[in-house]
């Protein structure tokens, strides 16, 4: 069997017991870094007397998961083995869902532990009240790229959740600023640990608070979706249109804020 186990984002104590009853169970480790998982294993030792006698550390990770899974094929899944990232849940903006697919596919018994996530922790913080959000992860590095997801996110009727390095946060808030200056923001540093910190304000206010040097820390970063600002259009306006059924999707999806493909798939059945 394979347990996919969250580790603590940064408090030691978020652990929960059935993630070191895993942990204790454990033949067979799949790390996304073997040394943070024995380093974090070392740490539970030292908090709270527990021990642990893997026969194996393997590091799975986002550039060789896709290797691993061929090498599944040889390996004995009746062992207890547990797929561990380094701070998190698996499988969310980190590896894990490839190896899931493939237990699903050859019908390999396995499990995920609810534990602690950095996007959802934030989201509860954030104070927004939407029903809908989208976790989108990071962002593109090459500028050009990043600008056009900005520009997607921005127009989007949803609240957006990203992760940023510190390397490049305040560059994002300056990219937003400009697409947005008025766009509501909250961001969270180092959530769970000692720094925690929590801001949320306009773009350019924020800028004016974090100033201009690289900033410490992982961050997450929600913003809010674009506000609602009545359509001159309705569904029903469209729909009796004298219009090919893509050319209606097109427009439903202008006024949904959905790509065209999705409002073609979604409402096709209702404009023909």
């Amino acid at each position: 069997m394979i347990t996919f186990v969250p580790t603590p984002i940064g408090n030691l104590d978020d652990i929960s017991y059935r993630t070191i009853k895993a942990l204790e169970g454990a033949e067979v480790f799949l790390c996304e870094d073997t040394r943070v998982t024995k380093k974090l294993l070392n740490l539970i030792n030292q908090r709270f007397d527990k021990s642990f006698n893997p026969k194996e550390f393997i590091s799975v990770h986002s550039h060789n998961e896709a290797e691993f899974v061929e090498k599944l094929k040889t390996i004995d899944t009746n062992q207890n083995i547990v797929f561990v990232s380094d701070a998190g849940m698996p499988c969310i903006s980190d590896p894990g869902a490839k190896i899931v697919e493939y237990c699903i596919k050859n019908q390999i018994p396995y499990d995920v532990l609810p534990g602690a996530n950095a996007a959802v922790t934030a989201y509860a913080m954030s104070g927004f009240e939407h029903k809908e959000f989208l976790f989108f992860g990071f962002l593109p590095h090459k500028e050009q790229n990043r600008l056009d997801e900005l520009k997607k996110i921005l127009n989007l009727p949803f609240v957006t959740i990203l992760y940023e390095s510190p390397k490049r946060v305040v560059q994002l808030l300056k990219e937003i600023s400009k697409l947005d200056d008025t766009r509501e923001i909250f961001m969270a540093k180092e959530l769970s640990k000692l720094y925690q910190k929590v801001f949320k304000d306009t773009p350019q206010n924020l800028l004016k608070t974090l100033g201009s040097k690289e900033q410490k820390g992982e961050w997450v970063v929600i913003i809010d979706g674009k506000p609602s600002v009545g359509n001159l259009l309705d569904f029903d306006d469209i729909k009796d249109l004298s219009l090919p059924p893509k050319q209606k999707a097109k427009l439903i999806a202008k006024l949904k804020g959905i790509t065209p493909k999705v409002a073609y798939e979604v409402y096709l059945d209702k404009i023909q």
